[in-house]
């Protein structure tokens, strides 16, 4: 019984980690009405992370860290916006506890 009731807890206390992401000067995330200028596309960008928890348990805060992500990886590759964004959440069932793998999607372009 000891060894379960471990488990359990390194479940629960370990998937309480967070990643804080650097996106104070990152490119926007616009939507198609937002794109007044000629741009060129840079690249598709991806993310995701496992989380714990049922799809029912999303916050807000689970969509922003997906923009926020999304934003520092158009950084990276020197892009000036993200547009089309779309997030996925997959449902995955472990024996204890659920865990739900979040994946963000979008188009990094650079204006002309």
């Amino acid at each position: 019984m000891m060894p379960v009731l471990l488990l359990l807890c390194a479940v629960f206390f370990g998937g309480c980690t967070s990643t804080r992401l650097n996106v104070v000067n990152a490119p926007p995330v616009l939507t198609q009405d937002e794109l007044l200028r000629p741009y060129y596309k840079v690249g598709n960008i991806q993310v995701r992370r496992s989380r714990y928890g049922s799809q029912a348990d999303l916050t807000p805060a689970d969509y922003s860290w997906a923009y926020d992500a999304l934003r520092a990886e158009a950084q990276k590759i020197g892009a000036d916006a993200v547009i089309l964004p779309e997030v996925s959440v997959e449902r995955n069932t472990y024996i204890f506890y659920p865990v739900s793998e979040m994946t963000a999607k979008g188009v990094a372009v650079k204006f002309r």
